[in-house]
């Protein structure tokens, strides 16, 4: 699915503001062709293996994550739909843990 390949800025999150989202620098997803990325935002950071999933309209995937909140190991999974050729929104759930929608742009 090359729509989602490539960097994507998280612009705004159901649970986080930017301010904290940006923290440690510009919070981002990132897609390579092997199925698998990477994202940050704020203390947290993981990396991802994903997969398309069937959307009712748009091209979709669906990943699942390892990584680190705050030094503490953490994981999960999540979704997004490409609504457009420079936007996807999305959920991160964290294991036994938090949720969050998630907007992105691709970063130019």
């Amino acid at each position: 699915m090359k729509q989602i390949l490539g960097k994507w800025k998280i612009t705004e999150m159901e649970q986080w503001d930017l301010h904290f989202i940006d923290e440690q620098g510009p919070g981002y997803f990132e897609f390579d062709a092997n199925n698998h990325g990477s994202f940050m935002f704020g203390y947290v950071q993981g990396d991802m293996d994903f997969k398309e999933s069937k959307g009712e309209k748009n091209p979709r995937i669906e990943y699942s994550w390892m990584g680190q909140d705050e030094m503490d190991e953490v994981g999960g999974r999540g979704d997004f739909e490409v609504i457009s050729d420079d936007e996807i929104h999305g959920t991160i759930y964290f294991h036994e843990g938090d949720s969050s929608w998630v907007r992105a742009k691709r970063m130019k």
